[in-house]
């Protein structure tokens, strides 16, 4: 079952709200990479990169994959259809507050009156 826009976007938010999930988001911006590099570059015990690599994948930010010469090792990914939709919905956002500005503004320059 696929989750609605708004949990979604709820898992999205809740797996970027750590930093240290923030930057293996930022890693993996430049390219895929092993787990084993992401906690090295993150600074991160291999224990705790698995448990954000499972909250990324579960958000549906990150996948993961194994090269056919070797299935002990994964290689993690963005996934940019997670990422546009978050894209679009920053975008949404922006115009809804954009135009209720613009509305709040024409209402102070009318002098706060109601037409």
């Amino acid at each position: 079952m696929a989750l609605s826009r708004s949990a979604a976007l709820d898992r999205t938010f809740a797996a970027l709200a750590d930093p240290k999930r923030r930057r293996v988001v930022d890693l993996l911006r430049e390219r895929p990479r092993r787990a084993g590099e992401l906690a090295e570059l993150a600074g991160l015990p291999a224990p705790a990169m698995s448990r954000h690599l499972r909250v990324l994948r579960e958000s549906g930010l990150v996948e993961e994959s194994h090269p056919p010469f070797d299935a002990r090792v994964r290689i993690y990914a963005l996934r940019p259809r997670f990422l546009a939709e978050l894209k679009a919905w920053l975008e949404e956002t922006e115009a809804l507050w954009s135009e209720q500005l613009a509305a709040f503004a024409g209402h102070l320059e009318r002098g706060g009156r109601g037409g």
